[in-house]
């Protein structure tokens, strides 16, 4: 007779099992263990973010303001922040502490309003949801802050937008449909980023030392409202100079990563030389180019057809030395966005507008798993130009943004017109697909300039950087080439001043070139590889809502009368053999 026989057999077995199961629970409290069997690993922290955990010697404290009565979307993504902050705490050894408050609850209106507004200025997001009924008969409006504000020691708080930074949209047709979002494809992709934007937070407010950003001046760059919005978007997170290229050579050891944005003027070999042996010894370029002069204003002021020239930057040789060209072209899609235009007058001689498709607008998305554009929504250029990768020996290419499948180039000098497209000939021109704009170098880099200087030229590097002269970078360097310098630029309106990067006058939505723009300095200037967890994207398995709501009688009742059928059967059964074995 085995062990567990002579339990069983014994008076008082139910006690020992009573023990048995006690004992099992309090050691599997003290064990703690989890396995991950989703396809795309969706529980596990990324490595980067749990080293980051581990090295928290301070408390940060983590508010997250979703909460509350929700709408099912908004109540799942609450769920999945509070399981991924109980994972950071457990990482990090209790030394994230979590609080959900939906702040403003037990105070006046007044108060909560300028309560509100304080939130606002610290970057939390507000939301006015619309739930509707099933029936379509009832709507109720609820305002939802889908923010969190993570604070450590004295600095300002960091806000985290909870919503994704990129759409996801239903399919349709690119000339005739208006693009309908799936909310549901949008909240699963803001669950795949939680994990990215709160250990990017983290590691902005617990880092020693903050980067420096110079913004390059001398060759015509804009240094007025048109880039208001990208010296505000980065002052937050960096220290932000401007340098002057004909004074100096920028210093790596002082500047960790360089902006040319928009030049108009052409580039002398000096100072071509000054950002070459700036990338030499170590230092992040970033090329935000218009190779060819086309303005849309240039367009609305004569009202007639204009030719796209090329601005003769003499930048093309440097660019392809590191291993790309920006071809002399302008790139147009079917899948583009829309601009006001004069469709005629009205009685009273005020001009009537209307949204057309504009070609030269093409919406640009990220094709692949790169770190900088995953999971952002679409990014809007304006007259950009293709960019061609060409052989660079060490050097690793990547399309960070390329057009949509219905795509070409008109080569310059190009003719801009609001009809662009008008034939079948020119429908059927459009058959080029991801055409790129935005490439990121990687790898060691040759100088343009190697095997060219004289020795007295190459002393006067020496004497001017503190430095010798070098004809290869010496690490591993990295740099980000852009056709189109629009991408990082902001409209101007006249009555309300700056825009938002990304934003279009008359249209109420804003691309995703800000968030674009912030992953591409953030990646060049970081060496936490949080960036890692951008990569992470969630398999969305969904229900046929049709199909549900036709069925759903059907299945309540196969839930519901089959479990019963079940017992029944079950119990007829039971009853057979006790007849059989007993009768």
């Amino acid at each position: 007779m085995t062990f567990v026989q002579r339990i069983l057999r014994h008076k008082y077995w139910w006690v020992a099992l009573l023990v048995f199961f006690a004992g099992l629970i309090y050691v599997s409290g003290l064990l703690n263990y989890r396995l991950d069997l989703t396809a795309e690993k969706r529980f596990s922290l990324n490595n980067s973010t749990k080293q980051l955990l581990n090295d928290l010697d301070t408390v940060v404290t983590v508010k997250v303001f979703l909460t509350g009565e929700l709408p099912s979307d908004y109540k799942k993504l609450s769920l999945a922040t509070e399981d991924l902050l109980n994972e950071f705490k457990e990482r990090s050894h209790n030394r994230v502490q979590i609080a959900f408050e939906k702040p403003g609850e037990d105070l006046p209106d007044s108060s909560k309003m300028t309560l509100y507004d304080s939130l606002a200025r610290h970057g939390v997001v507000f939301e006015r949801s619309e739930d509707v009924t099933q029936s379509g008969n009832k709507a109720t409006q609820q305002l939802i802050i889908p923010s969190a504000l993570v604070y450590y020691k004295n600095l300002p708080p960091f806000a985290v937008d909870l919503r994704s930074s990129r759409k996801v949209f239903k399919n349709f047709n690119v000339m005739n449909d208006i693009p309908q979002e799936d909310k549901e494809a949008t909240l699963n992709a803001a669950e795949a980023l939680l994990e990215f934007k709160f250990a990017n937070a983290i590691d902005k407010l617990t880092r020693k030392e903050v980067p420096v950003v110079a913004y390059a001046v001398g060759n015509g760059e804009p240094t007025d409202l048109r880039v208001s919005d990208l010296g505000e978007s980065l002052r937050n997170d960096y220290r932000l100079g401007i340098f002057d290229l004909k004074k100096a050579y920028p210093n790596p050891k002082d500047i960790n990563a360089l902006l040319i944005v928009k030049p108009q003027q052409p580039f002398t070999e000096e100072d071509k030389l000054k950002l070459d042996q700036y990338v030499m010894h170590g230092g992040k370029i970033i090329w935000f180019v218009d190779k060819l002069y086309a303005e849309l204003d240039s367009l609305m002021r004569s009202r007639a057809d204009f030719v796209a020239f090329d601005r003769n930057l003499n930048l093309d040789d440097i660019l392809f030395k590191y291993g790309v060209r920006i071809n002399g072209d302008l790139v147009q899609d079917l899948n583009c966005s829309k601009i006001p235009v004069v469709v005629g007058y009205n009685p009273d001689n005020s001009p009537r507008m209307q949204r057309t498709p504009w070609p030269y607008y093409p919406f640009l998305s990220a094709y692949n798993n790169n770190p900088i554009s995953k999971n952002l929504d679409r990014v809007l250029p304006v007259f950009p130009s293709s960019i061609d990768t060409v052989k660079a020996v060490g050097i690793q290419k990547t399309i960070l943004l390329a057009t949509d499948t219905n795509s070409r180039t008109l080569s310059s000098p190009a003719l801009v017109s609001l009809n662009s497209i008008q034939t079948d000939a020119d429908f059927h021109s459009m058959n080029k697909s991801h055409v790129p704009v935005a490439v990121l170098l990687e790898g060691k880099f040759t100088s343009l300039f190697a095997n060219r200087l004289s020795n007295e030229v190459k002393d006067s590097v020496t004497k001017a950087l503190g430095q010798p002269f070098a004809a290869q970078s010496s690490e591993e360097g990295k740099q980000i080439v852009v056709s189109d310098a629009d991408i990082v630029t902001n409209a101007v309106s006249n009555t309300n001043g700056p825009m938002a990067m990304g934003m279009l006058p008359m249209e109420n939505y804003r691309f995703a070139n800000r968030e674009f723009f912030l992953n591409s300095v953030d990646y060049l200037v970081s060496n936490s590889k949080i960036f890692e967890s951008r990569n992470k994207d969630f398999t969305l398995r969904l229900l046929d809502k049709s199909k549900v709501q036709e069925q759903k009688t059907f299945w309540q009742l196969v839930n519901i009368g089959g479990s019963i059928l079940i017992v029944i059967i079950i119990g007829l059964l039971a009853q057979w053999r006790r007849k059989k074995n007993y009768a």
